[in-house]
């Protein structure tokens, strides 16, 4: 298959290329008719000509605003011609023709009657695979059509929707007889016998501390407390015993273990510092032992951060003078790392995910005798869901006891939640700060804000792209209406030029790194010694802020300590956070919510509060996550200012004034709220708990009705919930693996087609992070590195294939090589070691699925194809598809580059952390994306430059028509290719037997066999990856009237002819 651009001419003057029509363009995919759009056809002709006018000109009896309107219809006209014309072409030699049709004749003959009809009816459409088109159901032709296409065009249409709802009922009435004689929802360990069943057990590490016998055995409790009253004698477990006596908890004591053994739940509150994390679990494990009944308690408390999971339990062990996990009394358990105590009279501290995990395979939780859930005010998504599942449990349980560990601002809502249960406070260990107020810093520093943004507020937010919820603007509404009243207030108290300042820095939504820079200065000349903690909302704020400390000779010198902290930074800079810095150094940690709750830095005195914190929403109305930097929550605030006494009294300067003060809300939005809900809703099913709208109106803040309604259609989209909202057999195996669900059907398509270790690492990247770091001031650099190591492949995708690639080459030459070569190209040897692990984790649950036959990523059976860059870049279509991009040359003298597109958005930008951000030249003109995010524009996150065959055969259902005598071949109707009708109609039917063949492969997995050349499965696997690899050359390589847009002479590009022009 060859592709290439068609040529032709376009007129100078045909307007603009892809400017305020982009969405209405891309929203009919590019094609067009002869005639103007309202139909004004008789005004011009196709080639610009008309009705009395000159070739270019408007006709001579229009006057005055009719001219304009005349020059922007035959613009449109002129911009879908020059689309036309600019599609690529798709067609194959005679020879490969000749062999898919001799396949397809083969296939189809080799299969009885009845299963050939099942497989025809199953295959029918391809959106089995892909997203189908929106139900507005956009025809890819701009314009109107002819009379005598209108008629053909809804005849064809008419079948079509017949052929695709006759295709899903069959489906839904084949399926299940076909695979099971149940729905798929319920295929799990059930089918399977006693001793298939403990051998998963056996070989899943996350489920070994769950699957214990807990029976009480009266000599393991004389055991445990023989032990605990020996340790009062050891000189470590007395020092420890003397600070935990001085721990506010500690005073609560008693109290706490009489309610914990009188009641259900008992909802914990308490201050920063208190000690509850730590000490209420060895509370309840000594109440057990002391009691002679420690051989049944199983403490299991959960964790919302890995991190916190590993250090509390450290800290637990450590105060109970014994090592973490080896058999002892406290251990840890987190996803792909583990130390276990003793089976029972202990102690397990895990990440909420485990448990969510555990309910699984014994919705019970039988073993578990107190269920700890700490930082639950936080508010996340997997706690949320815990929540709901905890309160049926105890439907289930009596002798279960639950323990909710909270900040102090909102106890009361979870004791309401939980049938108004107990709650006992317990007080903070803090020293007093004192808090400083915007009006109080200006006043202490004398800053002026300088080159103020004057913009209106309305305007600002409009063009910075930002969409507030209706409470938001109900909130700065009330803020505008009592300033002039609050500006009263400060008067006589401070001075004119104060108020001045205070209102003109709450114009500006950004925070002004310069008045931080002043008070930083302020403090050191002016307060005593001790660590300064500054918080802002991101890396870019982080990076500048650094810029202008490093920018003043003061801070140069060696009396300071200058410490940014963020996911960014290389984890070995971050380690100098927790030491402390010689006599007369001065630590400065610029970080962000990180450390609020995640890390303690004892020798932090001055805390700095910007004020902001990033925050992701969901716009469902869009479809598109939003990232802002928006007001801190009060819970935040006093988090913040919690920072600054841990160890002698401090100072908070908050960076807000006391009217936003007064009208922050007490926390912020529960994640369930503000998310995507797709992987939640797998969860949901998979755990077998019902309706998913209904189980999410038990939430304590149930998410939208609209949310829940967008997420089960792109899980139907994606095959893998059915129209009654079973999983699928391709839900069910996108439910077991730990990652949304796109990333999940990457893995199985990895899997499938023979290239599993490089999908592996792309999907591990995907769902943890990219490994490489941006060390401050040589960002440039680190960009130009990842370049190096993308080798033109124009994939984010595959720039992290090959940097882990040459990670394992230089790990296995030593450690020397591999800290030399993460140093050299900026990555993280942890990550890369965290990839490493989870890649074996996903290759462990495609064994047990039987997709394929090792939990060796590497193994050769599933790489035969994995150094076929062509291949991985269509399965990364498989597992992204419908994240689709169109890319276009910008002519523009200011911005040269490429112009992207999609489908709902028009006109976005790559993130200029990509190695596409500025590429410009491409050899096709499509982009696969991960993510796409709202922040300051619409960014792409992770793109791969991808072919049409790859859209074709991997994308969503595939439609044949003819665009004004072109003979078209289009996925979903709007990315549309030139083919030659023959060649189009062999890749459709090539195409319905690839979904058929995966649609068994998922049902019923079972690994490829490569070596069977003869097999209809490798048969048709093999045909299409040698088209992809073979057949299809990039534009370059045309050699007929098609011009390539690679970049000609300056960086300019030619897309059209030698006359196409764009002056934007």
């Amino acid at each position: 298959m060859s592709y290439r651009y068609g040529g032709g001419r376009r007129s100078r003057k045909g307007g603009r290329e892809y400017r305020d029509g982009s969405r209405e363009r891309l929203d009919r995919g590019g094609g067009g008719g002869g005639r103007g759009p309202r139909g004004h056809g008789s005004d011009f002709d196709q080639d610009g000509g008309a009705g009395g006018g000159q070739r270019d000109r408007p006709p001579p009896h229009l006057r005055g605003r009719e001219i304009g309107l005349w020059y922007a219809r035959y613009g449109a006209v002129r911009r879908k011609q020059a689309d036309r014309r600019s599609r690529a072409v798709v067609q194959m030699d005679e020879a490969r023709e000749e062999h898919i049709t001799k396949l397809l004749n083969s296939v189809q003959n080799d299969q009885p009657g009845p299963m050939r009809d099942r497989r025809d009816t199953q295959s029918s459409m391809s959106d089995n695979w892909g997203t189908a088109a929106g139900s507005s159901g956009h025809c890819y032709f701009d314009g109107d059509m002819p009379e005598e296409e209108k008629h053909k065009s809804g005849d064809e249409e008419g079948d079509s929707s017949k052929e695709k709802k006759a295709s899903r009922s069959s489906q839904r009435g084949s399926s299940t007889a076909a695979d099971k004689d149940e729905p798929p929802e319920n295929w799990d360990e059930d089918d399977q016998d006693e001793a298939e069943k403990k051998n998963l057990i056996r070989n899943d590490k996350d489920l070994e501390f769950l699957f214990q016998e807990v029976v009480r055995d009266s000599s393991m409790d004389d055991d445990l407390k023989r032990d605990l009253q020996s340790k009062k004698t050891d000189l470590n477990y007395k020092e420890m015993l003397k600070f935990r006596e001085k721990l506010p908890s500690h005073g609560k004591k008693e109290e706490l273990v009489q309610l914990i053994n009188s009641n259900r739940v008992l909802v914990v509150s308490g201050e920063t510092g208190c000690g509850k994390t730590t000490q209420v679990t060895q509370f309840i494990l000594d109440d057990h032992i002391n009691r002679g009944r420690g051989s049944t308690c199983r403490v299991v408390c959960t964790q919302p951060r890995r991190i916190s999971a590993i250090s509390v339990a450290e800290r637990v062990a450590a105060e109970r003078a014994e090592s973490v996990g080896n058999g002892n009394s406290c251990g840890y358990q987190i996803r792909l790392q583990s130390r276990l105590p003793r089976r029972q009279g202990s102690i397990l501290y895990c990440t909420t995910g485990i448990i969510l995990q555990w309910l699984r395979s014994d919705p019970l939780l039988s073993s578990i005798s107190h269920l700890v859930l700490d930082e639950i005010h936080e508010r996340n998504l997997q706690s949320d869901v815990l929540l709901i599942i905890v309160k049926e449990l105890l439907n289930l349980r009596d002798d279960l006891k639950v323990i909710l560990m909270s900040a102090t601002l909102n106890a009361e809502k979870f004791s309401k939640y939980f049938d108004k249960c107990p709650v006992i406070h317990i007080p903070g260990l803090t020293f007093p700060v004192e808090e400083f107020l915007l009006e109080d810093i200006v006043e202490m520093t004398r800053y002026r804000p300088q080159n103020q943004d004057r913009r209106p507020a309305w305007k600002r937010r409009f063009w910075q792209g930002r969409q507030s919820r209706s409470e938001k603007e109900e909130k700065e509404l009330e803020y505008k209406e009592s300033w002039p009243c609050y500006a009263r207030t400060l008067q006589g108290r401070y001075s004119d030029s104060t108020i001045e300042a205070v209102e003109m820095l709450d114009t500006d939504e950004k925070i002004d790194l310069e008045l931080i820079l002043a008070l930083i200065r302020y403090i050191v000349l002016n307060e005593g010694e001790g660590a300064i903690l500054v918080f802002l909302p991101g890396w870019d704020n982080i990076s500048s802020l650094n810029d202008l400390l490093m920018a003043q000779q003061m801070f140069r010198s060696e009396k300071f300590i200058i410490i940014p902290l963020h996911s960014l930074m290389p984890t070995v800079n971050q380690t100098q956070v927790f030491k402390r810095p010689p006599p007369g150094v001065r630590k400065i940690v610029i970080a962000t919510n990180i450390a609020e709750t995640s890390i303690t830095i004892d020798d932090v005195i001055y805390v700095i509060d910007g004020g902001k914190i990033k925050e992701t929403n969901f716009d469902t109305d869009n479809n598109i996550s939003t990232m802002t930097a928006e007001w801190v929550s009060l819970a935040n605030a006093k988090q913040r200012k919690g920072r600054a006494g841990r160890v002698q009294p401090g100072k908070c300067y908050h960076l807000y004034n006391g009217l936003r003060s007064s009208l922050l809300e007490a926390y912020q939005l529960p994640e369930i709220m503000r998310t995507p809900l797709e992987e939640l809703c797998l969860q949901i099913k998979i755990l077998k708990l019902g309706s998913i709208s209904r189980f999410l109106e038990k939430a304590m803040d149930p998410p939208s009705e609209k949310a829940v309604n967008l997420a089960i259609k792109n899980l139907t989209d994606l095959n893998a919930l059915d129209h009654t909202e079973n999983l699928t057999a391709l839900g069910f195996h996108l439910a077991r693996l730990p990652v949304e669900p796109h990333i999940g059907k990457l893995i199985l398509f990895g899997a499938l087609l023979g290239c599993l270790d490089p999908v592996l690492t792309i999907a591990a990247s995907l769902s943890f992070k990219d490994p490489f770091f941006i060390p401050l001031g040589k960002e440039k650099m680190a960009d130009m590195r990842r370049r190096t190591l993308s080798r033109n492949s124009k994939s984010d995708h595959l720039t992290i294939v090959y940097a882990f690639k040459g990670w394992e080459e230089a790990k296995r030459r030593g450690a020397r090589y591999e800290r030399e070569y993460c140093w050299d190209n900026f990555l993280s040897a942890n990550t890369l070691q965290m990839l490493h692990n989870m890649k074996g984790q996903f290759a462990e649950h495609l064994m047990h699925a039987g997709f394929v036959s090792s939990k060796d990523p590497k193994d050769p059976k599933s790489n035969v194809n994995s150094d076929n860059e062509k291949l991985i870049k269509a399965v990364i279509v498989a597992g992204l598809y419908p994240k689709v991009a169109m890319i276009r040359p910008s002519h523009s003298q200011k911005r040269p580059g490429v112009k992207v597109y999609t489908h709902a958005d028009g006109k976005v930008c790559i993130h200029p952390k990509s190695v596409n951000a500025e590429e410009r030249e491409f050899n096709y003109t499509w982009l696969i994306y991960h993510l796409k995010m709202r922040t300051s524009s619409i960014f792409l996150y992770d793109c791969t430059e991808v072919s049409p065959f790859s859209l074709l055969f991997f994308g969503g259902d595939i439609t044949i028509q003819k665009d004004e005598g072109q003979e078209t071949i289009a996925v979903d109707r709007w990315i549309v290719f030139r083919s030659p009708a023959r060649t189009a109609h062999l890749v459709k039917s090539l195409k319905k037997e690839l979904d058929s063949l995966l649609q068994e492969k998922i049902s019923n997995p079972a690994p490829v066999d490569w070596n069977n050349r003869q097999s209809k499965d490798c048969a048709v696997i093999t045909a299409i990856i040698d088209l992809i690899t073979t057949q299809e050359r990039p534009a370059a390589s045309s050699k007929d009237d098609g011009r390539t847009w690679t970049s000609a002479l300056r960086g300019k590009h030619v897309y059209f002819n030698e006359d196409d022009d764009d002056d934007d």
